[in-house]
């Protein structure tokens, strides 16, 4: 039956195990990073090597305080340098070369894409007995091979590839 959601004025036709209200999602954090750091990349490679968060921000039509938010495990990382005061910026901490996307994964501590259950199913059962191990190393050989392919690119090669394959149509 149709819930209705207090104060919308509308009916919620979503299954209730659906999110009530849109949420980020884990994965868009990483695509967030990574599209700063390209532009970051760019804009080095344009001679403006530090950009700031509101420059970011206007790259990715967000806010500079999400901006700033979103970048400061990659500056603890040391993927990002910060100058101090108004107007100072960001800046890449080393070469777009030798930024992975791997590196990137890691600083901002993405999830795993899949977990087990949030508490243990019923071990009398012949399946809620063995689904965990089985799963865990289904989920460790995705994460194992996530990781692997997020190894082989740098922030220069995805660059290099949008500029190429993606250009900005002129006219």
């Amino acid at each position: 039956m149709p819930r209705h959601r207090p104060g919308s004025g509308h009916l919620n036709l979503s299954p209730w195990w659906l999110p009530k209200e849109p949420a980020i999602a884990a994965n868009s954090h990483l695509t967030v990073a990574v599209h700063a750091l390209c532009w970051l990349e760019l804009s080095s490679r344009r001679g403006t090597p530090t950009l700031t968060s509101e420059r970011i921000a206007a790259s990715l039509d967000s806010n500079p305080a999400l901006v700033r938010r979103s970048l400061a495990p990659l500056r603890d990382a040391g993927l990002l340098v910060t100058g101090r005061g108004p107007g100072s910026g960001w800046a890449l901490g080393r070469p777009a070369s030798r930024i992975t996307l791997r590196d990137v994964h890691e600083a901002i501590g993405v999830m795993p894409a899949f977990d087990l259950h949030a508490h243990e199913p019923n071990q009398e059962c012949p399946v809620g007995f063995g689904i965990r191990p089985v799963l865990s190393a289904v989920y460790d050989d995705v994460d194992r091979a996530v990781a692997d392919r997020l190894d082989r690119t740098t922030i220069a090669d995805l660059l290099d590839t949008i500029l190429r394959d993606r250009p900005l149509p002129v006219g």
